[in-house]
């Protein structure tokens, strides 16, 4: 049996063996610290088995073995060592080059715009990268599709723009060249046109200024408490010539008594924008009728309802994009009375209740169509909201 004294001092040389042996392979890492993982693992692998070889022959020798004994345990020792670290390093190599290839490989693919699989290669941390690769992917790939949408739709956006500015430019330019050629039969009434096509411009020109601090985030309000009344009283105004020339009633229900915190000017803008899309839409000689109803959890509905076709069910996501059009003359359709727009008008309401903390939605009807405003409300009087 062995007595403390030799007990101590197995110990305290296998101690010393080992820290010296796996100081030289810390020390080996750092000076290998942009080498490949595997020859990393190798190293950690090496420093490990040989820490055991060297401890137990120091141990063996301080034990005054015979040196047949001494022998026989190096070669035991040794051979042992040289198969488990070789058979190790073998199944490190082909594991780790496989994980590590399914990884690059992978990644390629991702850079060309590919969606991949995770990939199970057995390393738990390498399933990880896998998984998050894969999912970094879908990402990437439904972020790549958004970019197209979008670059597609600011394509056709300016095309329709510069399309909608130039038909009234091109009518000033007709109606200048009369007067100034001296064949304007009636001259006043030519400058009458003259302006009317200016004041289109104009609000094509501040549609497009307006929607530019909308999505540049500078869109500044200055929120006080107002009449829902006024508000929906001056949007009328605003729409009034229109509905006149086509015959269309504006109607309200619900909207006395209901006041809230918000930007008078911006927030009757986008009332006037919505009530223009109905009374452009509605029938000739129909009722666009807004009203006002408070939901379940505070937020006050504005509705504005025509008797028109609306939008198919399957564009109805689309209706507040900038400058989405249901067919290439939606906003500029003299045969109906339209007047002519940039298709800016209900983007603009979006991002006006948006900044307000609210959101709108569309909604075909059995006799008609309905856009909603849903706006934060305080202070409302709900017996006559509602």
């Amino acid at each position: 049996m062995l007595s403390t004294d030799d007990l101590v001092l197995i110990v305290t040389t296998t101690l010393v063996c080992t820290l010296i042996v796996i100081g030289g392979g810390v020390v080996l890492l750092r000076v290998t610290r942009g080498a490949p993982i595997l020859v990393k693992l190798t190293i950690v692998l090496v420093a490990a088995v040989a820490a055991v070889v060297v401890s137990t022959v120091a141990a063996a020798g301080e034990m005054f073995l015979g040196s047949h004994e001494l022998i026989v345990v190096i070669w035991i020792v040794g051979v042992s060592a040289v198969v488990s670290t070789a058979s190790a390093w073998f199944v490190l190599h082909r594991t780790v080059r496989q994980a590590t290839a399914g990884l690059v490989s992978s990644a390629r693919q991702i850079a060309v715009g590919g969606v991949v699989a995770p990939l199970a290669s057995g390393w738990q941390e390498f399933d990880r990268v896998a998984i998050e690769l894969a999912d970094t992917a879908e990402k990437l790939s439904a972020a790549r599709a958004e970019v197209e949408r979008l670059e597609s739709a600011r394509r056709q956006f300016f095309a329709w723009i510069s399309h909608d500015l130039r038909t009234p430019l091109s009518g000033i330019r007709a109606l200048a060249e009369a007067l100034e050629d001296g064949m304007a039969p009636n001259p006043g009434e030519y400058v009458t046109l003259i302006r009317t096509k200016v004041d289109t411009v104009d609000r094509m020109v501040d549609d497009l200024f307006e929607l530019s601090k909308i999505d540049g985030g500078t869109l500044a309000l200055h929120p006080q408490t107002v009449s829902l009344l006024d508000l929906v009283s001056d949007a009328v105004i605003d729409v009034s010539a229109d509905a006149a020339a086509r015959g269309v009633r504006i109607t309200h229900d619900g909207i006395e008594g209901c006041q809230l915190r918000a930007d008078p000017r911006e927030l009757t803008r986008a009332i006037s924008n919505v009530l223009s899309n109905g009374v452009r839409h509605a029938p000739e000689g129909s009722v666009v009728t807004v009203s006002a109803t408070v939901a379940g959890d505070g937020h006050l509905v504005l509705s504005v309802r025509d008797a028109g076709e609306g939008v198919a069910e399957e564009d109805l996501g689309r209706l507040f994009e900038t400058g989405w059009r249901a067919d290439a003359a939606r906003s500029s359709d003299p045969a109906r009375g339209a007047t002519p727009g940039a298709g800016l008008g209900l983007a603009i309401v979006r991002g006006i209740a948006e900044a307000h903390g609210g959101s709108v939605r569309a909604a075909r009807e059995r006799d008609g169509f309905r856009l909603d405003l849903v706006l934060p409300a305080t202070a409302v009087d709900r017996a006559t909201a509602g």
